[in-house]
């Protein structure tokens, strides 16, 4: 099974799609002047701006803080737009949609924000656009806390939905999946979104959302354990 919640006659099939619809930004992270969403993949040089300050991204949620290490040398174009999208508040008030114990932990999809539990088209949404796959370089594998997009398999999917491994699932995934940073501290809390109680353990959809208040992008150094 793909770590990208579809349709729930796709999920329950095997198979998944990622559909980009578009979407408006809602909130601004407090502190940080107001930042339109990107209405397309950042170009190299743009990725390049974007990541000279993000090293770094803590996600707040309703089960607590953790923190993110980018890895914006091995998936720059992945990276930068996750931190574009973070700081635009494309993230905020959006769900953990699909959490499957022992193997992922999926979220990202605006959706979410205003629809909570299983809903028709759960895990379809994206932020209007899609781009390229980044493969992982040989030695970096989908270990534990280990995060990475999801996409539909198929090129020019990966868009604003990703997932935290929950188990390293090296043998599990095929290496199509961009990997774009791993949790540095609060594996507690993400240990925690992977026990919730779910709807069904094929579908994953958490009883009690798990929602992401808000994702402030940084250094190591300036974010909170």
């Amino acid at each position: 099974m793909g770590p990208m919640r579809a349709v729930r006659r796709g999920i329950r099939a095997g198979s998944a799609a990622l559909l980009g619809l578009a979407v408006a930004c809602q909130g601004v992270i407090p502190g940080t002047p107001p930042t339109d969403c990107p209405t397309s993949e950042p170009t190299a040089a743009q990725a390049a701006a974007i990541l000279a300050d993000a090293t770094a991204a803590t996600f707040e949620t309703t089960q607590g803080s953790f923190t993110v290490e980018l890895y914006g040398d091995v998936a720059p174009i992945a990276t930068a737009n996750f931190v574009a999208l973070a700081r635009c508040g494309f993230y905020e008030s959006v769900t953990f949609h699909r959490v499957l114990a022992g193997f992922v932990a999926q979220a990202g999809d605006p959706n979410t924000r205003d629809n909570q539990g299983d809903f028709e088209g759960l895990g379809t949404g994206g932020p209007g656009y899609g781009f390229a796959i980044e493969l992982p370089p040989e030695g970096l594998n989908y270990d534990p806390y280990v995060v990475a997009m999801a996409n539909a398999g198929m090129a020019n999917t990966n868009g604003s939905q990703f997932f935290i491994c929950l188990a390293d699932l090296s043998a599990q995934l095929p290496r199509s999946y961009t990997i774009f940073g791993r949790v540095s501290s609060g594996t507690e809390v993400v240990n925690a979104i992977g026990a919730v109680p779910v709807n069904d353990p094929l579908l994953g959809v958490p009883v009690d959302p798990v929602v992401i208040n808000r994702i402030v992008i940084g250094a190591p150094e300036s974010t909170p354990d």
